[in-house]
């Protein structure tokens, strides 16, 4: 049965007669054309704007006296930051910002280049809205948002599932002839006018849902179908309204299909270092913002506790986990272990990562473009030497080192 939400939205849509082909549809291979498989922000067009708060206030800034981050650390931290290649690199902890670098002309107020860190900002919006009672749990049935799928092998698919990468659909592979092809759905899906169709009707199923991790875009992309169908609200609008203006952060965009579509909640949503800065520090304290909730009391744990598939993702979140050199999925390096075992990422393409350590009540932003090749880029180094430089507070206990082997 449609939730009211549901069929208010759906009924508002209006109604296309057809789809252009891929090959028909002259907005689609402009696009194609120009990208080819890469995937940057000058082919984001158009936008949607994220209003921010109205009233921005900066977060405190310590003083160098009232640090609580050595400053030998925060120096090595900076360096590391600036070799290799990052626009912006922030460190948050116990209330203040410890450092606020941004590098090659960036500044504080523009808004970056989020790649897949907008995945679990689009977790974040699934979380907002449970809280406010437009969707139930995380193991709700997309057919309740996605009643298209009713009656199909996708019917036994969960809300879980595809925050998780489990859903089942076909994974990412842009890769040799696929890239090339205009035809094929892993474009389509990604640069066509009208994504909701060919994500609802044309993206194919090729394992049974739950049965297996896969990660896609498509997965990050439904997020604000189910979003824009279960509150009835733009999936921009919402995210200013319900996160980032509770959070006091400043505003963005998101790329859409065309004016008026959908939005790419999976890769495309530009914000201000801050305001991801805000999204961590939100998460650190379990969804509350000072005094009030905006995420469901326990939903944070949920989602970044990994799942059977792949216990190093959770739902848009990678936990720490037992250390591993080469950390799945995408085998990024990580070369010693975490100096916090309850250390989590949120990481994008070319390392947009934010590290949220609660047990140091330490936040930590890097985002930029792609570091060198060489030497790699270690997922390791900026937190280690951050917390190897914490200067203890009152009744503080220092962080348990992260696993190197299963209990």
């Amino acid at each position: 049965m449609l939730t009211f939400a549901v069929a208010m939205f759906i009924a508002a849509k209006p109604i296309v007669a057809s789809q252009p082909s891929a090959l028909d549809d002259p907005v689609y291979r402009a696009r194609f054309e120009r990208l080819r498989g890469a995937r940057t922000a000058a082919y984001y067009a158009p936008v949607e704007a994220i209003p921010g708060a109205r009233r921005f206030r900066p977060l405190p800034i310590a003083r160098p006296a009232d640090r609580s981050i050595d400053a030998a650390a925060l120096d090595a931290a900076r360096a590391y930051a600036r070799e290799n290649n990052s626009t912006a690199f922030l460190v948050w902890r116990a209330g203040t910002i410890q450092t606020a670098e941004y590098f090659g002309g960036t500044r504080a107020s523009d808004a970056l280049v989020s790649l897949s860190l907008a995945k679990p900002l689009a977790v974040l919006a699934v979380g907002r809205a449970m809280a406010l009672g437009h969707i139930k749990s995380l193991d709700q049935s997309m057919t309740d948002f996605i009643p298209e799928w009713q009656g199909t092998p996708k019917a036994t698919m969960t809300l879980r599932m595809v925050l998780e990468m489990r859903s089942g659909l076909k994974k990412q592979e842009y890769a040799g002839a696929e890239v090339a092809d205009p035809e094929n759905i892993l474009n389509r899906a990604y640069l066509g006018t009208h994504i909701e169709d060919t994500l609802i009707a044309d993206y194919p199923l090729t394992d049974p849902p739950g049965s297996t991790y896969a990660y896609s875009q498509a997965n990050g992309d439904l997020v604000a179908i189910v979003v824009e169908r279960a509150t009835g609200r733009r999936y921009a609008e919402f995210l200013s309204r319900e996160l980032i203006q509770p959070t006091g952060g400043r505003g963005g965009t998101v790329w859409v299909d065309r004016e008026g579509g959908l939005a790419h909640s999976g890769c495309c949503t530009m914000l201000p270092a801050e305001t991801w800065l805000r999204m961590g520090i939100l998460l650190l304290n379990d969804g509350l913002w000072n005094t009030k909730r905006l995420l469901p009391e326990g939903f944070v744990a949920e989602i970044r506790r990994g799942s059977m598939q792949n216990p190093y993702y959770g739902a848009g979140i990678y936990p720490a986990g037992v250390y591993t050199p080469r950390r799945p999925p995408h085998n990024p390096l990580q070369g010693e272990p975490f100096e916090a075992e309850d250390l989590y990422m949120l990481d994008g393409n070319a390392n947009q990562v934010l590290y949220v350590i609660p047990s140091a009540k330490l936040v930590i932003l890097r985002m930029g473009t792609r570091p060198p090749s060489s030497p790699e880029w270690d997922n390791a180094v900026l937190p280690n030497l951050l917390l190897r430089g914490l200067t203890s507070m009152p009744g503080e206990i220092h962080p348990r080192p992260q696993a190197t082997a299963a209990p």
